[in-house]
C-alpha cells in the first residue's frame, strides 16, 4: 500500500490548506488514511532544511513508511517577499529544498495561486473557481473594507466564501482544481 506525505502551510489538522486537501482527497475517493499531513506553519519554514518536519519526514522515508511527498505552498506576491514571494521564486525555492533534502525522485509540488496571474495564495486559488459575479462582489467588499493585514484578508475571504456556499464549500469540479487533483492522484500511484 502506498503511503504518502503532504506538506502544507498552517497546522496539520486546522488550516484552510488541510481542509481543502482533505475535501479533494475525499472527492477523488482516495484513501485519506494513507496520508500523513505535515503542517509547516509559515511559508518560510518550507525553505529551512533543518526544519523538524523534514527530519521526521526523512525518518519516515528511511523506514519506508512514506514513499511519495507533495508540497503545497502559496505563491504569495514578489512585492512582499523578494526571495520566496511570487510563483517563480516559490518554484525555485521548492526545487532547491527538494534537491537539498534528496527528495527529487519521490517529491512533487503544487503552488496555490490565481492561475491567471500566478500570484496570491490558497484563497486566491479558491476565488478563481467561483462565478465572475460572486468573485467581483467579494473583491469589492474586501477593497471597501480596507483591511490592511494579509492574514485578515485571507480569513475574511474564506469566511465570506463559506457563508456564500454553505452546502458546497468548494466547486471541486471546476477546471482550476484539475492540476491539483492530478497531483493528488499521482501520489497514490505505485510509481511517481
Amino acid at each position: 500500500m502506498v503511503k504518502v506525505a503532504i506538506l502544507h502551510e498552517g497546522k496539520s489538522n486546522k488550516s484552510y490548506d488541510n481542509e481543502l486537501l482533505r475535501l479533494l482527497i475525499s472527492d477523488l475517493e482516495l484513501e485519506i488514511e494513507q496520508v500523513k499531513f505535515f503542517g509547516m506553519g509559515s511559508k518560510s519554514n518550507f525553505f529551512k532544511a533543518d526544519n523538524s518536519n523534514y527530519k521526521e519526514l526523512q525518518t519516515d522515508i528511511e523506514l519506508e513508511n512514506i514513499s511519495k511527498v507533495l508540497f503545497v505552498v502559496d505563491a504569495d506576491d514578489v512585492k512582499n517577499d523578494k526571495v520566496y514571494g511570487g510563483y517563480e521564486n516559490t518554484e525555485k525555492g521548492l526545487q532547491e529544498i527538494i534537491q537539498k533534502l534528496s527528495l527529487k525522485k519521490s517529491a512533487d509540488y503544487f503552488i496555490t495561486c490565481d492561475p491567471k496571474n500566478k500570484s496570491g495564495y490558497l484563497e486566491s486559488f479558491i476565488l478563481s473557481t467561483i462565478p465572475k459575479e460572486q468573485k467581483e462582489c467579494i473583491e469589492t467588499f474586501l477593497k471597501c473594507s480596507q483591511f490592511k493585514s494579509k492574514e485578515n484578508d485571507k480569513a475574511i475571504l474564506n469566511q465570506i466564501y463559506k457563508m456564500a456556499y454553505p452546502n458546497t464549500p468548494y466547486d471541486l469540479k471546476h477546471k482550476n482544481f484539475d492540476a491539483l487533483k492530478c497531483k493528488l492522484c499521482h501520489l497514490f500511484e505505485e510509481k511517481l
